[in-house]
C-alpha cells in the first residue's frame, strides 16, 4: 500500500494587507500549504477568509506593523502604504522582509523613485520635481 505524502511546512508567511494582490498570493501558498497570517485595516478585505489567521490593525502604525511580525519567519507586503520604520526596526533584528524598507521608502516617495529609474537607466516618463506650490506655479507660466 502506497501513502499518499503531502508536502507540508511550518513556515509561517506574513503579509502586510490584505487586498487583491495579497489574495492571490494566498491562493499560491496555499498550494505549498505554507501558514498565512494577514493584517490589514478592513475587517472584510479579500484575505481575511482564506488567510489561516487574519488581524485587523493598522499598517501604518509602528507598534501593529511589529506586534504583528513577531511569530511570522518572512514578511512581505502587499500594498505599499505600510510603516517602513518599523520593517527597518524588524530588519536590524533579523526579520526577513521582501522586498526591503529601503525599497518600499523609496516606492512610497513617487520623486525618489523617478529618480532611482533615471539612476539606474531604466525607462520612465519625463517628470519635473517643485520643491512647492509656488515654484510649479512660476514654472508653468
Amino acid at each position: 500500500m502506497i501513502e499518499n505524502q503531502f508536502f507540508s511546512s511550518d513556515f509561517k508567511l506574513g503579509i502586510l494587507g490584505g487586498g487583491q494582490l495579497g489574495k492571490m498570493l494566498l491562493y499560491d501558498s496555499i498550494r505549498y500549504d505554507i501558514y498565512t497570517k494577514v493584517m490589514d485595516p478592513n475587517k472584510n478585505a479579500p484575505c481575511h477568509k482564506i488567510c489561516n489567521e487574519f488581524i485587523i490593525g493598522d499598517l501604518t502604525d509602528y507598534d501593529h506593523v511589529v506586534n504583528f511580525c513577531e511569530d511570522v519567519d518572512v514578511v512581505t507586503v502587499e500594498i505599499e502604504n505600510v510603516n517602513t520604520d518599523a520593517l527597518e526596526f524588524l530588519e536590524k533584528n533579523g526579520k526577513k522582509v521582501y522586498p526591503s524598507s529601503k525599497t518600499l521608502k523609496t516606492i512610497q516617495n513617487k520623486s525618489k523613485q523617478k529618480d532611482f529609474y533615471i539612476k539606474n537607466n531604466l525607462p520612465t516618463s519625463s517628470y519635473k520635481n517643485y520643491q512647492n506650490k509656488s515654484e510649479l506655479i512660476s514654472d508653468s507660466k
